[in-house]
């Protein structure tokens, strides 16, 4: 079988290093074209050995970019194409159909109550989205909560299918070498407790919940954050006007496999954490709790499908309030801590599970009769 990923862009973010890992464990023969931003986790799917094409679009309105994307699809031969992120979602399943491709599934990664990558969900972008999903032959929510929330839009139930987010629980299990040589490496004091935050730099995480937290802590309590993104200076400033800006820490984006980047990678910064706050309110998955629940932490989280949607209790995984009371509160240092041992349910999310879950849609999905090719203008 040859696959056809279509994106939106590759740079650091949750969908484009799950797409990474996904195609790692997939037996098919993939490629990837990203519309924009062919970013590091392209420079990590081509030392994986995946071919990577950058379409070069320019903007959302950029037409010119379909027939590019019609006139690669055609060439390439693919059996199914599936895309992932809204604007690839809009664009990629209507290149498809024009090329006459067999089969065609989306994976909607990020669809909240309120907003949708970022972008309110406003009336257009919601009459767009439908629009372009009837094109295409089934739509993957990455959660049970994902998946009611396309039903109440207007999808039709029997074009969803769940396959939730996965990860490589192998690479997350709790390193203590990796500990310690990663605190050092940050100049984290021997007895710092460290909070840890994982996800984009955007105004949707509240991250700044977790600094104004931070400042109703003792001394000793730390934030480490994880990711880059446009509210980075926005981030920092407000560590300053609170009053902790020594005890913050912003790595920037960090991989979540290895790839030659300077510095240590995300599950080696998450065996330096202590606990990990998750203070955004409308999230489709949650990937980052789960990673840390595979590293045995302890997580708070405001809002989690993921965990929300475990057929088993999560131990030491809790609910708090977005805001700042709240999680100062839910964060201050135990008295005592057990072994950092990741709870059965993390297993819920093996990324192994997940590529056979998918490999199940793809063969359904192939199954289908094709309807009758489209013709390109």
């Amino acid at each position: 079988m040859r696959a056809l990923h279509i994106i939106t862009g590759l740079g650091t973010g949750g969908a484009e290093q799950q797409l990474r890992l996904l195609i790692r464990h997939l037996p098919v023969d993939c490629e990837v074209v990203t519309l924009t931003n062919p970013g590091a986790v392209a420079d990590g799917l081509i030392a994986d050995g995946v071919p990577v094409t950058h379409l070069g679009m320019a903007g959302n309105r950029d037409l010119g970019a379909l027939p590019r994307l019609v006139r690669h699809i055609r060439a390439g031969g693919y059996d199914l194409v599936h895309t992932h992120l809204y604007r690839a979602c809009v664009y990629g399943r209507l290149a498809a159909r024009l090329a006459g491709v067999r089969a065609i599934v989306a994976t909607e990664h990020s669809l909240g109550d309120a907003q949708m990558e970022g972008r309110s969900l406003t009336k257009g972008v919601r009459a767009l989205y439908l629009a372009s999903e009837r094109l295409g032959r089934s739509t993957v929510a990455v959660s049970p909560t994902v998946a009611d929330r396309l039903r109440r839009w207007g999808v039709p139930g029997p074009r969803i299918e769940v396959v939730p987010n996965g990860i490589d629980l192998a690479r997350f299990r709790f390193d203590p070498v990796a500990r310690h040589r990663t605190r050092r490496r940050l100049g984290l004091p021997e007895d710092a407790y460290v909070v840890g935050g994982i996800g984009r730099l955007s105004a949707g995480k509240r991250f700044d919940v977790l600094i104004e937290a931070l400042g109703r802590l003792p001394d000793d309590h730390w934030l480490l954050l994880v990711g880059g993104g446009p509210e980075e200076s926005v981030l920092r400033r407000t560590a300053h006007e609170v009053g902790v800006s020594d005890r913050v820490l912003f790595t920037g984006e960090r991989p979540y496999v290895p790839d030659g980047t300077p510095g240590p990678d995300l599950p080696s910064l998450t065996s330096a954490m202590d606990v990990l706050a998750s203070p955004s309110p409308d999230e489709a998955f949650g990937l980052a709790v789960i990673e840390a629940l595979a590293s045995g932490l302890p997580v708070r989280y405001a809002s989690c499908p993921a965990v929300e949607d475990l057929p088993t209790r999560a131990p030491d995984a809790r609910q708090v309030p977005c805001s700042a009371e709240a999680f100062a509160e839910s964060l201050r240092r135990p008295t005592t801590s057990g072994p950092r041992t990741p709870p059965e349910a993390a297993r819920h999310y093996d990324i192994a599970r997940s590529a056979a879950r998918l490999m199940d849609v793809y063969t359904t999905t192939l199954s289908v009769p094709s309807p009758q090719k489209a013709t390109a203008t």
